[in-house]
């Protein structure tokens, strides 16, 4: 019975490091988490913030002077971020290898493959440029930019198909 009981633990355990799921981040930097049905994870972080991480995804979490989170480092796989519009602006940037997205206040998907990073805006103005160099664009509703190397930021009205595969990666 013990060798039964001890080859379940050892096939549970082994089943459930096969699952990928968002990659785990604390609950800090006065954050919330949880999981959803459809791996997920969403942090619900202070100052109106919320991150949706798609499965799998790497990032970290950063945290400016008053120690609430203010941006995001993505390396891999594609986050939803939602910020809530505060009077005097709410000051918040995912940083890519390849890119910088800021905002003020407003609802966007950044994604990094490989040597690209793409960022579409739900609703709000999102501002994109390269982690070096001053050019930047700014994006509006319905509107995307890929960031390569060697390639101009170039602002694009994303067909619905391309919209809906991001979105449905990130339990949209």
């Amino acid at each position: 019975m013990k060798d039964l009981f001890k080859a379940g633990f050892v096939l549970l355990a082994c089943t459930l490091s096969a699952i990928e799921i968002a990659a785990a981040q604390p609950a800090n930097h006065g954050c919330a988490s949880e999981y959803s049905s459809g791996m997920t994870q969403t942090l619900h972080c202070e100052g109106g913030i919320t991150i949706v991480a798609e499965s799998g995804a790497k990032y970290t979490l950063q945290s400016g002077r008053k120690g609430h989170i203010d941006a995001v480092e993505l390396d891999g796989k594609a986050l939803l971020i939602e910020v809530t519009p505060k009077p005097g602006g709410n000051k918040f940037q995912v940083v890519t290898p390849q890119a910088i997205a800021a905002v003020r206040g407003t609802k966007w998907a950044v994604d990094v493959a490989g040597d690209k990073t793409s960022v579409f805006v739900v609703n709000g103005r999102v501002a994109v440029g390269r982690r070096t160099g001053s050019h930047s664009v700014t994006l509006r509703p319905g509107e995307g930019v890929d960031v390569e190397p060697g390639a101009p930021l170039t602002v694009k009205r994303w067909p619905p198909a391309r919209v809906s595969a991001l979105m449905a990666r990130l339990g949209q």
